[in-house]
């Protein structure tokens, strides 16, 4: 048996750790971690490196989570007719009439741009594409905007600069997602921030 790799007919196997090529030809096991800004390995994430199926399983979720966010609105239903007010009215619609109009608009927007994103995705446009970044970007603020309105007791305005905060972030990620590509001074703060 030579080195323990014999398997007892006379044949010798050769172990090779995963990722490494026989024979030495092997690269570092960082390389390209600087060119990629960190992480493991030469791969740097991208919104363009996402494939259909990923964003099709998220658009997916954004369409379930704000269907159901439309059809059970914070605070309930009406249960009787008194007062002005009729058996399955919403109680937000009547209490916070413009936080009920966002909330339901964040909503209608949040589905719709989500089934814009699956039939994009379904009808081969690139992930990576300008349509696609949009919907996302779309679908998955107006799903925050339906979040932060359907808290009664916080500022209309504060959750409106919340919802565009949101989106401004959502935007610069999905432009700028591999840290080579963001100014120096965001990469700068973001390895700050990891600690590297």
């Amino acid at each position: 048996m030579d080195d323990g790799a014999g398997n007892g007919n006379g044949h010798h196997v050769q172990m090779v750790e995963l990722g490494q090529l026989p024979g030495g030809d092997n690269p570092p096991q960082n390389a390209g971690a600087a060119v990629a800004g960190g992480g493991g390995g030469g791969h740097a994430p991208d919104f363009d490196a996402n494939d259909a199926g990923t964003l099709l399983v998220v658009a997916t979720l954004i369409s379930g989570l704000s269907y159901q966010l439309g059809t059970n609105i914070p605070g309930g239903y009406w249960q009787d007719d008194a007062a002005g007010h009729v058996a399955g009215d919403p109680i937000m619609r009547d209490k916070h009439r413009r936080r009920y109009w966002l909330f339901m608009s964040g909503s209608w927007v949040a589905f719709g741009s989500s089934m814009l994103l699956t039939v994009g995705l379904l009808t081969g446009v690139p992930a990576g594409s300008r349509f696609i970044r949009a919907a996302f970007l779309v679908a998955y603020s107006s799903l925050v905007l339906t979040f932060v309105t359907s808290q009664p007791r916080t500022s209309l305005a504060i959750d409106i600069a919340i919802w565009v905060g949101v989106m401004a972030a959502l935007a610069v990620v999905t432009s700028y997602l591999r840290l080579d590509r963001l100014p120096t001074w965001a990469q700068a703060a973001f390895r700050q921030l990891l600690g590297r």
